[in-house]
């Protein structure tokens, strides 16, 4: 088990932790030992689900409680979690919401199931290299986002979730064609005139989709041509006529490709109002796009998108400015490498994606 590092500090190195190990006997057999708890190897069983898919089982979970009971049990969990005792977090919601993800996870020590996932395929347009990141999440900790990039936008999918946002779900979007001028350097810390310039750009985006709407309805409502004639629609058009249908040019160039990153970077600082749990966060930024975050009640309920910002800060690390929650995360990359993890195809990644959400939607 990958795990991220203790919260906040997001670029920390991953830790390793072991769940599992097949054991090689003489005379070609092996055994499978489940390595969870602190009591060492004991007997497991691994059973092969399906393609891409197959199932650890813990046959002695005696091995995995503690002389002390449940408390000694959260106790130990908490200083290898989360690197802190609970007499250090004084916030009783952070306290409820550790409480219920230890609940939660230790139900399910004694059987796992495992899914392949796919590394995101990159492209030399994308406006960064895609790939695993770490991730502030407030009073969460830390969890772990897959950026990729999907033609104008970027999507940021948790591989790790929480009792409000489950793993498998998209975080954060990010709109390509929308970059967002941060306010000039002396109205940097004013929330609201941020909150001013998102919204204008929401309201923008929210136009331009229902324009897209109505074209495609009146589309579909146009009547077939005779036989033989040509539809109206495809008249020559001479390159005075601009962009084709649909394809919408923003402001320096289309997409990301036009949008690559400048190296001199802008003055960047968080509004005051806005809560973050690493005040370490770079000072400087490239470039923001307007983007949309999901946030959601316990147990993924009332999901929304929310507007938000995000920044991008160098090549391995970005923001996302939660204007709803007034909340900024920090992601940084992860730089651990994983074999034979790419994706045999953009297909293939997709559908992973897919498969990865319905779990959880």
């Amino acid at each position: 088990m990958y795990l991220p590092p203790h919260d906040p500090h997001v670029d920390d190195p991953m830790r390793f932790k072991p769940l599992f190990r097949i054991h090689l006997m003489e005379r070609k057999s092996a055994t499978v030992e489940c390595m969870y708890g602190h009591k060492g190897p004991h007997h497991g069983h691994i059973q092969i689900v399906k393609k891409d898919e197959f199932s650890t089982k813990c046959n002695q979970t005696d091995h995995h409680r503690m002389s002390g009971g449940r408390q000694e049990e959260f106790r130990t969990w908490l200083r290898e979690e989360w690197g802190r005792t609970l007499e250090d977090i004084f916030h009783e919601h952070m306290q409820e919401l550790i409480l219920m993800k230890f609940i939660y996870t230790s139900q399910y020590d004694n059987c796992l199931t495992y899914r392949r996932i796919y590394l995101p395929p990159s492209h030399p347009d994308d406006l960064i290299k895609p790939g695993l990141f770490k991730g502030t999440y407030g009073s969460h900790g830390l969890e772990i986002v897959m950026l990729s990039f999907h033609g104008r936008r970027a999507r940021g999918t948790k591989i790790t979730g929480d009792p409000n946002i489950p793993a498998g779900q998209q975080t954060v979007e990010v709109d390509l064609r929308h970059r967002i001028q941060l306010p000039e350097a002396e109205n940097l810390h004013n929330f609201n005139e941020l909150s001013r310039v998102v919204l204008e750009v929401r309201e923008q985006v929210r136009q331009e989709q229902q324009r897209q709407q109505e074209g495609a309805q009146e589309d579909s409502q146009d009547p077939a041509p005779p036989a033989g004639e040509p539809p109206a629609k495809e008249a020559a058009a001479g390159p005075a006529e601009g962009p084709a249908e649909g394809h919408q040019e923003p402001e320096g160039g289309s997409g990301a490709a036009a949008q690559q990153p400048t190296e001199s970077g802008q003055p960047f600082v968080l509004p005051v109002g806005v809560s973050s749990r690493n005040e370490d966060y770079p000072r400087t930024c490239r470039m923001c796009f307007y983007g949309t975050g999901l946030i959601a009640g316990h147990g993924f309920t009332s999901p929304e998108r929310t507007p938000g910002v995000f920044i991008l800060f160098d090549d391995d690390r970005f923001g996302f400015i939660w204007l709803e929650l007034k909340s900024f995360s920090l992601y940084s990359r992860v730089k651990a490498t994983f074999q034979n993890a790419d994706a045999p195809s953009p297909q293939a990644f997709d559908e992973m994606l897919k498969n990865i959400q319905s779990l959880t939607s």
